[in-house]
């Protein structure tokens, strides 16, 4: 019998959502986001630890929110492979002048732009992300022959996972937490018992700034 697939997302960050800022400036936002690890007040839902506890394998976003992320779950008491391959699917700072916006705000004009194709000096576009996130759940599959795998990564990446593991023989079996910080979503084949299912907040496939 196969394992579980569990994504979740990661903690909250170390950086100040509360400020108008311009679409440039929001280019240099997401970058201090993507620096930043977890906010020193930060502590993961029992459900998360739990579930790192049974995992037989757990994997991380090379990002440092997803790094101390998974060190949380996991209470630092195995070592957890970071992997580029993982990282959130890009928000380019979108072609919109004179505005000041909250970066969340942002973070939907951007995700709107990229989704139509607006990929500037060689981002990664939507059609190549898909093709990481292929990949990825190829990935996912082969670890959960093992046992429980579970992946520290990002929302809107967890969101494109999600799809395609419904896609190709799996199905959600529990969630919590919606589209916020820590939460998850485990995943079984079709056709094994459901585990028990654990429901919180509305889902939101557009999630922003993840």
């Amino acid at each position: 019998m196969a394992g579980r697939i569990i994504t979740a997302r990661h903690g909250r960050p170390n950086v100040s959502h509360d400020v108008r800022i311009s679409a440039k400036e929001f280019g240099g936002w997401w970058s201090r986001y993507d620096e930043s690890g977890l906010h020193p007040d930060e502590t993961p839902p029992p459900s998360l630890i739990e579930l790192a506890t049974r995992a037989t394998t757990v994997l991380s976003s090379s990002l440092p929110r997803a790094i101390e992320t998974a060190r949380h779950a996991t209470k630092g008491a195995r070592d957890v492979p970071a992997d580029p391959i993982f990282i959130e699917a890009p928000l380019p700072p979108p072609p919109v002048p004179f505005l000041k916006l909250s970066p969340a705000s942002w973070g939907v004009i951007s995700r709107s732009f990229w989704f139509l194709g607006y990929a500037p000096g060689g981002v990664e576009n939507h059609r190549e992300a898909w093709k990481r996130v292929d990949e990825i759940v190829s990935r996912l599959i082969d670890h959960a022959a093992q046992g429980d795998v579970l992946l520290c990564a990002h929302g809107y990446l967890n969101w494109m996972i999600d799809r395609k593991l419904r896609s190709s023989g799996w199905r959600r079996a529990g969630r919590e937490g919606g589209n916020h910080y820590w939460s998850w979503r485990t995943y079984e084949p079709r056709g094994e018992p459901a585990a028990l299912r654990k429901t919180s907040g509305a889902t939101n496939a557009a999630a922003a700034a993840e």
